[in-house]
C-alpha cells in the first residue's frame, strides 16, 4: 500500500516511516499542511495518515479540504487529542479511523490492514502492462502469472512511474522520493534500482528519456 504520512516530530515520523516500510509499504512523509495538500494533488495514495497539530494549519483542515477536493483515500488520524469531541470532530469531517498518541505500533499496524481490506475504490486498484500486473494497494507484482519479489525500494520506483505513467519522471524526483531526512541516496542509486526492475520485469517496462528520466507507458 502507498501510504502519506504526515507527521511534524520528526522522531515519530521518523520510526512510522521505518515501521511501515519494513511491513512492505511505501511511505511518503512530509510535515506540514501544505506540504500534505501538494502530495494528494500530484500522487496517488492508498491511505493518508495524519497528526492534527501541525506548524502550518490543523491537520482537520486537511480533510477537509480533501473531502471537498474529492481526494476520497481512506484517512487514519493520529493526535494526542483524546477527546470525544476530537474524535467525533474528524469523524464527522471525513476521517475514517482515529488513534489516540500514544499508541501501540501493532495496533497501529492492524489499523493499517484493516483500512486496506474496506472497499474504498483506490485500493483495489490493478494496473497492467504487458505480462506484467501490478497491485499498488496490495505492493505484489506479478509476471506472466508469477509473483515476482521486488525490494521496497525497487516497488517504490515502480509505483511512482506506473502512477505518473505516460509522463517522464525525472531523476531527480526519484531520487528525493527515495532519500529520508537521515539519508540521503546516492546519485546512480536510481539507475540501479531501475537496472534491477528491468532484469525482474522485462528491459522494455521502463524506458529511459536520456538526459530526463524515466517513464512507464501505458496505451
Amino acid at each position: 500500500m502507498k501510504i502519506l504520512l504526515v507527521e511534524d516530530d520528526a522522531l515519530l515520523g521518523s520510526s512510522l516511516q521505518s515501521v511501515l516500510e519494513e511491513h512492505r509499504h511505501v511511505v511518503e512523509w512530509v510535515d506540514r499542511c501544505g506540504a500534505a495538500r501538494a502530495a494528494l494533488e500530484t500522487s496517488a495514495y492508498q491511505l493518508v495518515i495524519l497528526d492534527l497539530g501541525l506548524p502550518d494549519g490543523d491537520g482537520r483542515d486537511v480533510i477537509r479540504w480533501m473531502r471537498r477536493g474529492g481526494h476520497q483515500q481512506p484517512v487514519l488520524v493520529l493526535s494526542a487529542r483524546g477527546e470525544i469531541r476530537d474524535r467525533v470532530a474528524a469523524l464527522d469531517l471525513g476521517a475514517d479511523d482515529y488513534l489516540t498518541k500514544p499508541f501501540d505500533l501493532e495496533e497501529l499496524l492492524a489499523r493499517v490492514r484493516a483500512t486496506g481490506r474496506r472497499p474504498h475504490g483506490v485500493l483495489s486498484s490493478r494496473i497492467v502492462v504487458g505480462d506484467v500486473e501490478i497491485d499498488l494497494a496490495a505492493c505484489r507484482v506479478w509476471r506472466a502469472g508469477e509473483i515476482v519479489s521486488l525490494r521496497p525500494r525497487e516497488f517504490q520506483i515502480l509505483a511512482t512511474l506506473v502512477e505518473r505513467r505516460n509522463r517522464v519522471v525525472s531523476r531527480g524526483d526519484l531520487e528525493e522520493l527515495m532519500s529520508t531526512r537521515e539519508q540521503s541516496v546516492e546519485s546512480n542509486t536510481v539507475e540501479v534500482f531501475v537496472h534491477h526492475l528491468r532484469k525482474k520485469l522485462g528491459a522494455g517496462l521502463i524506458e529511459t528519456v536520456r538526459g530526463t528520466g524515466y517513464v512507464v507507458r501505458i496505451d
